[in-house]
């Protein structure tokens, strides 16, 4: 039923991102850092830097907007694939790969609606301890260089905003269009990362059943939703790389900002080259993989359906 269909895409949104969430930060600053003040060199020294300059916590920041937004967004997107590939399925005969595809492109472009907003907030949010760091570093260098100058001013004290001060002013200064703020790009990458992730799930999953009636064992989905989420997430980093550096509000010392995504790729080609298209693959792939496996299995176990079928036997 759909309101099991989307309870069981909830919670599985909700398992997964509180699991990979600080590794999604990495990835956030690893692509927004460009050529000239490079604060980290990998997804550990990310990491560490992070722990050591902002806490524990630190590394959850922008993981209450993302937490509030993921139920609704894994919702729609496996909701919505299924009742694509429901209504693509000719008297409920196998679907071709084309039409797996079809199914999956408007997964990915329902999944928009919330998918734009919750990211651009939760950029906004997971960049500014980077941006801050970033500040902080050359404020002590400039210090450093002019020490003969007496009373030099002390680095500036980072001001910690949160998502409903940015949705404030984001509607107050542009309205319902300031939080859809790279809309195109997020169509970019998620409609072909659906493209390519359903249907290759679907048919690693075929492997894993004995009969086509049954469903396959959960560690089948699991590992299925891991290498198809990885693999379509390294194959559309790209867009990936483009879209948050299009949703990025504030930018670090010397960084370049963007007019579009033309704009966004020529520049980036540019000046960083074409590897920079791959910042952050890594630490997508680890982010999607275990993401994306926990959804399927949350969502083909049917964990919603056993809560639903219990309540009126508890009522009554």
């Amino acid at each position: 039923s759909l309101p099991a269909k989307l309870i069981n895409g909830g919670i599985a949104g909700l398992i997964g991102v509180t699991c990979v969430f600080p590794i999604d930060l990495a990835k956030t600053r690893l692509q927004n850092q460009q050529n000239g003040q490079r604060m980290y060199t990998s997804m550990s020294d990310c990491l560490i830097k992070t722990i050591r300059s902002e806490g524990y916590f630190g590394m959850y920041r922008g993981a209450a907007v993302n937490l509030t937004l993921v139920t609704p967004e894994k919702a729609i997107k496996l909701a919505a694939n299924d009742f694509f590939r429901h209504h693509l399925s000719k008297d409920g005969k196998k679907l071709t790969l084309l039409r797996e595809m079809l199914a999956g492109c408007g997964a990915g472009t329902c999944q928009v609606i919330v998918t734009t907003p919750m990211e651009m907030l939760k950029i906004q949010l997971q960049d500014a301890g980077r941006i801050a760091a970033q500040k902080k570093l050359m404020a002590a260098q400039a210090q450093l260089s002019s020490s003969s100058v007496v009373g030099a001013a002390e680095p500036a004290v980072e001001t910690r905003t949160t998502a409903m001060q940015i949705t404030r002013e984001l509607l107050r200064s542009k309205g319902i269009t300031g939080l859809y703020k790279g809309l195109g790009a997020t169509l970019l990458r998620d409609v072909p990362f659906s493209i390519v992730y359903f249907p290759l799930f679907a048919n690693l999953n075929k492997l894993g059943q004995k009969d086509p009636n049954v469903k396959a064992p959960f560690y089948v989905s699991f590992l299925s939703g891991c290498v198809a989420g990885s693999t379509a997430a390294v194959a559309v980093n790209p867009l990936d790389v483009i879209k948050t550096r299009l949703q990025s509000l504030q930018r670090g010392v010397n960084e370049d900002t963007y007019s579009g995504i033309l704009d966004c790729t020529k520049k980036i080609w540019q000046k960083e080259g074409p590897m920079a298209f791959l910042k952050g693959a890594y630490c997508r792939a680890l982010v999607i993989a275990p993401l994306f496996g926990i959804a399927q299995v949350v969502y083909f176990i049917g964990i919603a359906e056993f809560l639903l079928d219990m309540l009126p036997k508890h009522q009554a």
